[in-house]
This record gives structure tokens, C-alpha cells and sequence, in this order.
């Protein structure tokens, strides 16, 4: 399907964007990436998603076709960005899809930016400083972005960081996180990680009052699965559907989990279950 990518300029930041045009009568979807990766990464969710639904995707300051900012942010400060980019792009509500570190800003966009935020959909993310963390092993193999510049590391580790069917066919890692994605400079996976330090949404989450659907794998080492039972127990309007998969289920098996985002954006009933 045709995507028209383009350049935003939002207080002196360029933002690379691409938008895949959908139906003008159903809410824009725009997504969220996980630290480090460019918007290529997403690409097989967005080729599973409904051709009906709008697409936007964008690049972090500092990553894939984003330059570097001036300065470091924080997760609030790019909240904002994000608000003025979709200013510029004409999209006064979206539903808003984050994975992972895009989780977390996801989250933080529906609290200041509530009234422009119809749906959220939060994939394989916890609630920042204050979770259930994952292993110490998997955990320091995040603080650095090799995995996107080395193709034999990304395949190497992709089974013990990732889980799912990574640890049945590791060379799945090689193709999602290298073929046709953009690696930015290794300051930006910097400036994303100081983005997150420190920052939690959990005390705030009761605040959080749009529908919401958890995604999460039930072998995920990166973000363990209960992290989001205990989301699901603090949001006031949440579901949650487990699958069966690693960190990255949304991208290996987007064709089972695509339509069940596309229900829940459409307003349809979701259970809480483990896909097969």
C-alpha cells in the first residue's frame, strides 16, 4: 500500500514520518517505537493491520532518519514533540500504539494529552523504574544499541533477550532488526535511555482513563508478564491479551495480533487469553 514519508519540523527538530493513508472516518493510528529502532521495524505489524486504519509512524530524535537534538529529553518533553508533530500532520485525536520503551511514551502522552488520545494500545511495556524487571543478564545487553549495528550479535542474543520463536530460529532477529531499517548514531540510544531513567508511570496510572489493551507474551524475559496483570489491575479501563510469544510477538506474529488491535480500536469486546 502506498506510505508517504516526509520530513516535520517542530521547534527546530526534524522528525522522519511516514504516514500509510487509510479511511478518513476512522481514528488515526500512530505508533510508538521500542529503543533504538527505526520506524522500518514496524512494518510487518503495519502490513497486518487493516488497510482501513490510518498509520503514522515517526523516528525518535537521534534515531533512524531523526537527527540527533540538541540536548537530551525526557519522556514528557518528547510527549510534546510528538503533540506538535501531529499538529502539523492535521490528526487533532489519535489512538496511540507503543511497544516496549515506546510504551512508555505512549503512556506518558495519554496523561498530558488525554483529551487527544481516544485509545491506547500498550505492547510488551511495563511501567519504567517501577516494575517487575527482567533478568540482570537480559537487562545489560539493552544499555547498548549492537545488536542494530552487528548482525551475527543480534542473532546471537536474540533468543535469551527476546524469547518466543527467537529461541527456535534466532536468524528471525537478523532479518527484523537489520533488513531495511536505519541505525542512527549511538548518542541517540543514549538520549533514549536517559529519556526513561528515573521515570515511572505506576503511581499514575488510576489517571490514565482511556480505554486501553494490553498486549503482552507469556515469554517475554525482557518485560516478564506480570508487570502487565499488575497494569491491568491499575488502569481503570483496561484489557489485557496474552499471547504466546517473546518481546517482539507484535512483529513475528503480527498476523494473529493485528486483528485483535484492530477490534479493540474498533470498539469490539477483548478477553484476557493466551493466543496459540
Amino acid at each position: 500500500m502506498r506510505q508517504t514519508m516526509r520530513t516535520v519540523v517542530v521547534g527546530g527538530q526534524h522528525l522522519r514520518v511516514v504516514v500509510r493513508p487509510g479511511d478518513p472516518a476512522r481514528t488515526p493510528l500512530v505508533l510508538a517505537n521500542g529503543i533504538g529502532a527505526s520506524l522500518e521495524l514496524l512494518q510487518p505489524f503495519v502490513d497486518a493491520l487493516d488497510p482501513s486504519i490510518e498509520v503514522v509512524r515517526f523516528d525518535v530524535p537521534g534515531v533512524g532518519g531523526s537527527p540527533l537534538p540538541t540536548l537530551p529529553y525526557r519522556l514528557p518533553a518528547l510527549a510534546r514533540l510528538v503533540a506538535r508533530m501531529l499538529d502539523q500532520l492535521g490528526y487533532p485525536v489519535v489512538d496511540l500504539l507503543g511497544i516496549s520503551w515506546g510504551g512508555g511514551l505512549a503512556q506518558q502522552f495519554a496523561l498530558c494529552h488525554r483529551r487527544r488520545c481516544r485509545r491506547l494500545v500498550l505492547a510488551a511495556t511495563g511501567t519504567g523504574t517501577l516494575m517487575v524487571p527482567g533478568a540482570p543478564r537480559v537487562l545489560a545487553r539493552m544499555l547498548t544499541p549492537r545488536r542494530y549495528l552487528d548482525p551475527d550479535y543480534a542473532e546471537h542474543m536474540a533468543g535469551e533477550v527476546y524469547g518466543g520463536t527467537m529461541r527456535s530460529d534466532p536468524a528471525r532477529a537478523r532479518v527484523l532488526l537489520h533488513e531495511g531499517t536505519r541505525v542512527g548514531p549511538t548518542r541517540g540510544y543514549l538520549y533514549q535511555l536517559a529519556a526513561g531513567a528515573g521515570w515511572t508511570s505506576l503511581p499514575l496510572l488510576p489517571f490514565i482513563r482511556q480505554p486501553t489493551l494490553l498486549l503482552a507474551g507469556d515469554d517475554d524475559p525482557i518485560v516478564p508478564l506480570v508487570n502487565a496483570h499488575i497494569m491491568r489491575r491499575l488502569l481503570p479501563n483496561a484489557e489485557l491479551h496474552v499471547y504466546h510469544g517473546g518481546h517482539l510477538g507484535l512483529l513475528t506474529d503480527a498476523a494473529r495480533l493485528a486483528p485483535v488491535v484492530d477490534r479493540f480500536l474498533r470498539g469490539g469486546p477483548q478477553t484476557v487469553r493466551a493466543t496459540a
